[in-house]
């Protein structure tokens, strides 16, 4: 029989609730009971304790000790710093990952476009968020850069549900047009405009944070 560690557990507790958290199941502000999540989950209260802790880390709950435990309310200021670092970051990965990429690379930023376009038109929010992360990991991955990739996924999960709103609304559809010119120049291997253009997509979340 497999031994299953509880580091297992733990990955497996903090994907849901993380989850649980960015499509709004848990609401910011709502309160959260590491029992009753552990019954939710089929889990035993460690590895449900240790994804709290890791979540608190990310910014996603906050607590009080002998208190209170809860989803952190929408801090504007809190994601506004992620979204300046996360944005960075990509714009970043973009510049790294152009002079690698291949026709396979390129290939797959069209496909996930297409899904992406797909499903703001469905009005489909979780498939339009994983089609836009599926287009975007390219570059991430290509860039090769591990200490890019780190820091976009420490702080992507501060931006995801800002990044819900944007994909609810029309002004998230002009995303697909970016992306086209962010592929046209990664065709075109122009590394500087490929990591402008990334910059200037992610800079619409920026405005959504202005008017929230």
């Amino acid at each position: 029989m497999q031994y299953i560690s509880r580091a297992l557990y733990r990955d497996q507790a903090l994907t849901a609730i993380r989850e649980a958290i960015m499509v709004g199941a848990l609401a910011p502000g709502s309160p959260i009971k590491d029992v009753e999540l552990a019954e939710r989950l089929g889990l035993s209260r460690t590895p449900v304790r240790e994804a709290l802790a890791r979540l608190a880390d990310e910014g996603l709950v906050e607590s009080k000790p002998h208190s209170y435990t809860r989803v952190t309310p929408l801090d504007t200021a809190a994601v506004r710093d992620a979204h300046a670092v996360v944005q960075a970051m990509h714009a970043l990965a973009a510049r790294l990952a152009v002079p690698k990429m291949t026709p396979a690379d390129l290939a797959a930023m069209r496909a996930a476009n297409a899904r992406f376009a797909t499903a703001l038109a469905d009005q489909d929010v979780p498939a339009a968020l994983a089609a836009d992360d599926e287009f975007h990991e390219v570059a991430v991955r290509r860039s090769g850069n591990f200490a890019v990739i780190a820091t976009i996924e420490r702080y992507t999960p501060l931006v995801r549900r800002l990044e819900r709103l944007r994909f609810g609304t029309p002004p998230g559809r002009h995303s697909v047009a970016m992306h086209e010119e962010i592929v046209a120049a990664c065709a075109a291997e122009d590394a500087d405009l490929a990591a402008a253009l990334v910059e200037r997509n992610w800079a619409t979340l920026a405005e959504l944070l202005e008017e929230n």
